[in-house]
């Protein structure tokens, strides 16, 4: 570990998770949790997709185009998610100088500017027959958007520097501070006159949509969270080959890797 993450382990007592801290340590973990959740990923994403393709009744005043919503509403809650966790990573590595939390927040954000597009995608899609537009500039989806060039200005700024600790601490900076963009795009359509309607599923008084409609949805949203953190432990991993390749404990990895891409 470098001097900064074996201060924090004397710091905080030598706490089992201080122990995965360590790129080391980690990478083998991240291994099993990934192969775990496309596993996961896999079997709910099936379930979710019957259950609202073939379960869940047509809505009444939508049809059969509401079934979007299935796509839609997991993508935006997981892209949103992806952000704050991208934040948490940021000011962790800040915080405490590990460098792990700086590869985990660079793992996450591919993955949540995917998630973002998918819902920026499938929103228009869903908004041309129901509003009868592609696109409006309304709060909620204006801010969403503001997302989606966060997330590319937080990649293109992180891979911008030659020292790899500069490009870290500089998106640090913009993962923290476009955290605010989050509550906003969550409570826009209750702040402000909006197209897009308001919360349906987390709200007071409990959902409001059919019980089997919120099944498939809740299915979904935890597929998209396992398949999420699959990729992100993937790409956590290579970033990790590629900042440690040069150390004793990477050797017997990189050597793995070779031999199986010649094969």
């Amino acid at each position: 570990m470098a001097r900064t993450e074996q201060q924090s382990t004397e710091r905080y007592g030598g706490r089992w998770f201080w122990r995965y801290a360590s790129p080391a340590a980690f990478f083998p973990l991240a291994g099993r949790i990934e192969r775990l959740c496309w596993a996961v990923a896999a079997v709910l994403g099936v379930l979710g997709l019957y259950l609202g393709l073939f379960r869940a009744p047509v809505d009444a005043q939508q049809g059969e185009v509401y079934r979007v919503i299935f796509i839609h509403v997991p993508a935006a809650w997981m892209a949103m998610i992806i952000y704050l966790a991208m934040a948490f990573w940021s000011l962790l590595g800040l915080w405490l100088g590990t460098r792990l939390s700086f590869m985990m927040s660079r793992a996450l954000a591919p993955t949540g500017a995917l998630m973002t597009l998918i819902a920026l995608w499938t929103g228009a899609f869903w908004g041309r027959p129901t509003w009868g537009t592609y696109w409006v500039w309304d709060a909620k989806l204006t801010s969403f958007l503001i997302l989606f060039f966060l997330y590319v200005g937080y990649i293109a700024l992180a891979e911008a520097f030659d020292d790899v600790r500069k490009g870290d601490r500089a998106s640090a900076l913009i993962a923290l501070v476009g955290a605010i963009n989050v509550p906003i795009i969550y409570f826009a359509a209750v702040w402000w006159n909006s197209l897009h309607q308001g919360p349906s599923v987390v709200k007071q008084g409990g959902p409001s949509i059919a019980p089997i409609m919120l099944w498939a949805m809740l299915t979904m949203t935890f597929a998209f969270w396992a398949w999420c953190i699959a990729a992100a432990m993937h790409r956590v991993r290579s970033v990790i080959i590629e900042r440690e390749r040069n150390a004793v404990w990477m050797k017997p990895v990189v050597r793995g890797q070779a031999e199986r891409e010649r094969t």
